[in-house]
């Protein structure tokens, strides 16, 4: 018998309230399946088993706000166990008895009046409340969840829909905010959980910063003529350079690839690259692409675009939220020329990228103007110092040069 606990989604993450679960007991269930939908400060998560076992019993029901670490089921570890007859009869098409109980853990979503031509609509407990709060019939929302779930960016954009009509007829933006308004409420929760782990970081990590100019012009030149090859879909963005470049980077400096937990450094076999991602409504999540220095430069720009459009649309998986061995942030296309970041605990670095911009660049003892790029690193001192920290960009330059060969 295991125990399957309230994962932690980030150092900033205290709890998490449980949507619905996606299983029942006596359901068989492997390592990477999703059992339950999550709600955090980010949006809503698919939840991930980490072990391969049966359901044997559900311990928190839906709605229902969980501490990180709150013993949420129990499972039992022999997979070949068979499924309990209960769970057979109910797959029969005659209907439960009334009195039956419901064992799915369901049944307290199930009685959600919100409905629409006798089905339930799946709406998270912080969407149904700011629902009330903006007077949003839930009946008349989409839902762009998991499983058409509404979330709270689902009523946001009700919100901006049912207010647009009325806006011509308001006198002032001012008076316009006269009814309570809540469209600032949908930033507290993200910046509270950034500010969370922006303010441990500061606490606890020595930060130390090196930065270096790297010319570009052979990884340029090599994108242009790779990407004449491909049709505009399929065409491969920068970003993609980049994150590859930082994977075979720790591969030659493990050091930085790596988590601060039990006042040791605990470096990481597999790299995965957490890529910050700005959200529309505002705010930063840094979900992982994994395995990234396995991957061809189209894998990452597959998994890379999927990234975005969940995360943006609220659909991340757990293992996403919590894998990552490393960040990689790049505001270039934001005009920004050097970025110092401040790493996200409990990893060891973060790597920045600026603007790429035309400038002086000797060689040979030549000069002329190159596309210049400045990278920088944070690095935790407690975990490396300086010299380590050096080799790594010297790695990363090493790599962005030897694209071709990736």
């Amino acid at each position: 018998m295991s125990e399957y606990r309230m994962p932690s989604l980030g150092a900033d993450m205290e709890a998490g309230v449980l949507v619905e679960w996606k299983v029942k007991p006596g359901d068989h269930v492997k390592r990477g399946d999703i059992i339950a939908d999550v709600e955090t400060d980010k949006g809503i998560i698919e939840v991930e088993v980490f072990e391969d076992g049966v359901i044997d019993e559900i311990l928190i029901q839906p709605d229902t706000k969980v501490p990180v670490g709150a013993v949420m089921a129990l499972l039992h570890s022999d997979v070949t166990r068979p499924e309990p007859a209960v769970t057979v009869e109910r797959a029969t098409p005659e209907p439960p008895h009334p009195a039956e109980p419901q064992p799915t853990g369901r049944q307290a979503v199930a009685v959600s009046p919100a409905r629409t031509n006798g089905h339930r609509i799946r709406v998270s407990p912080i969407a149904r409340k700011l629902a009330a709060e903006l007077g949003i019939d839930l009946k008349t929302v989409q839902g762009t969840g998991p499983n058409g779930a509404i979330n709270r960016e689902d009523i946001e954009r009700a919100a901006a829909l049912k207010e647009k009509p009325k806006a011509e007829a308001l006198p002032s933006p001012v008076e316009a905010a006269g009814q309570p308004s809540t469209i600032a409420d949908f930033q507290t929760g993200m910046r509270r959980a950034i500010a969370a782990a922006m303010a441990r970081a500061n606490r606890e990590i020595p930060h130390y910063y090196l930065e270096t100019q790297i010319d570009m012009s052979r990884p340029l030149r090599w994108l242009e003529e790779e990407n004449l090859k491909r049709p505009i879909k399929d065409r491969i963005l920068p970003a993609v350079l980049l994150i590859k470049a930082v994977a075979k980077a720790l591969t030659d400096v493990p050091e930085l690839n790596g988590y601060w937990l039990d006042d040791q450094l605990q470096v990481q076999e597999a790299i995965h690259i957490g890529f910050a991602i700005a959200l529309r409504q505002g705010g930063l999540v840094t979900p992982a692409l994994h395995h990234a220095d396995l991957k061809s430069f189209d894998e990452l720009m597959a998994d890379l675009r999927d990234l975005i459009t969940r995360t943006r649309a609220g659909r991340l998986r757990s293992s996403e939220l919590s894998d990552a061995t490393v960040t990689v942030t790049s505001l270039g296309d934001r005009g920004v020329e050097k970025v110092y970041g401040v790493i996200y605990p409990p990893q060891v670095a973060l790597v920045g990228f600026g603007k790429i911009m035309e400038q002086p660049w000797a060689e040979r003892g030549m000069l002329g103007l190159r596309p210049v790029m400045t990278a920088t690193l944070a690095g935790d001192h407690r975990a490396t110092d300086g010299l380590k920290g050096a080799q790594f960009l010297e790695a990363l330059t090493q790599r962005l040069q030897e694209v071709d060969k990736s």
